[in-house]
C-alpha cells in the first residue's frame, strides 16, 4: 500500500522527535535502494517501495544517551551495554510513535541463523544517503593486488567519528513520494581514498582513519577510552568509574 508523502514524512519526524534528543540520526529510504546493489541471498524480503528507516548514532549519544542510561542500572544480565542503551532508546520510540503499526527492528550486531548479519549496516547507510560507503571499487588504480581490503563509511559532518545502529522496516508502507539522493563524497580525491582504506585495515586500532579529511564533531576523550577498552573490561571500566569520569589510558 503506497502512503502518502505527508505520512512517510510524518513517521520520520516522529522518530526524529523521539530519538535527535539523545544523539541519534533517522534516514528513510526504500527497501528496493538497498536489494539493488545486494545479491538476492542478502536482499531485504520486502517490496522495492517498502519504507525502511536507518539510525545512526552521532558522537552526542554517548552524553546524551549512554550515561544518562548508565544511571542506577545494576549491569546484571547485560551483555553489551551501548547495545543495550541503543535498544533501549529504539524500542520506546518505536513505541511510542507507532503503538498501532507494525514494525521490524534489526540492530546492527544481530545475526540470521545462518550467521549472516540481519542487514548490512554499511550498504544501508550508502543506499539511504546517510554516510558514503568507500569501497575498493572507489579505486581507479588498485595498488593491492591479491589483498583483501574492507570498505568502510564516511558521514557527512562526522566523518568516521559514527555508528550505524539499528533498521526499522515499515511492512505494508510504500515510500514512492522518496527520492534518493547518494551519500555525500567527502573524500574525493584518489590519494586519500586509498590513504582511508588503508588506514582503516591496516592500522584501525589508531582510530586515524575516522580523521582522514576535517570533521566537525569526533567522540570526547571519555568516550574514545570506553571504546578502547576491550569489550569484555568494560563492565568492569563503568562498575569501577562511578559517574564515568574516566581518563584516557592511552
Amino acid at each position: 500500500m503506497a502512503a502518502p508523502a505527508s505520512i512517510v514524512e510524518g513517521f520520520e519526524r516522529s522518530l526524529r522527535e523521539c530519538l535527535s534528543p539523545f544523539g541519534f540520526e533517522v534516514q528513510p529510504f526504500k527497501v528496493g535502494w538497498y536489494n539493488a546493489v545486494l545479491q538476492p541471498s542478502l536482499h531485504l524480503s520486502h517490496p522495492e517501495d517498502t519504507l525502511a528507516v536507518l539510525v545512526l548514532s552521532a558522537p552526542q549519544m554517548f552524553e546524551k544517551a549512554f550515561k544518562p542510561f548508565l544511571k542506577n542500572r545494576e549491569f546484571k544480565n547485560i551483555r553489551d551495554p551501548i547495545d543495550e542503551c541503543v535498544a533501549h532508546y529504539v524500542s520506546r520510540a518505536v513505541s511510542q510513535s507507532f503503538p498501532a503499526q507494525k514494525v521490524e527492528v534489526s540492530y546492527d550486531y544481530e545475526m540470521l541463523p545462518n550467521r549472516r548479519p540481519r542487514f548490512l549496516a554499511q550498504t544501508a547507510a550508502h543506499a539511504a544517503g546517510a554516510a558514503y560507503y568507500y569501497q575498493r571499487k572507489d579505486i581507479t588504480a588498485d595498488p593491492w593486488g591479491n589483498k583483501k581490503m574492507y570498505g568502510v563509511c564516511m558521514h557527512p559532518r562526522y566523518r568516521g567519528w559514527f555508528a550505524i545502529r539499528a533498521l526499522l522496516v515499515f511492512p505494508g508502507v510504500g515510500a514512492e513520494g522518496l527520492v534518493q539522493r547518494d551519500p555525500p563524497d567527502c573524500v574525493p580525491s584518489q590519494e586519500l581514498r586509498i590513504e582511508l582504506l588503508e588506514r582503516f585495515n591496516l592500522r584501525w586500532q589508531d582510530w586515524s582513519y575516522r580523521d582522514i579529511v576535517p570533521v566537525e564533531e569526533r567522540y570526547s576523550e571519555e568516550q574514545k577510552t570506553y571504546f578502547n577498552t576491550p569489550p569484555a573490561d568494560r563492565l568492569k571500566l563503568l562498575q569501577e568509574s562511578g559517574d564515568l569520569q574516566i581518563c584516557p589510558s592511552y
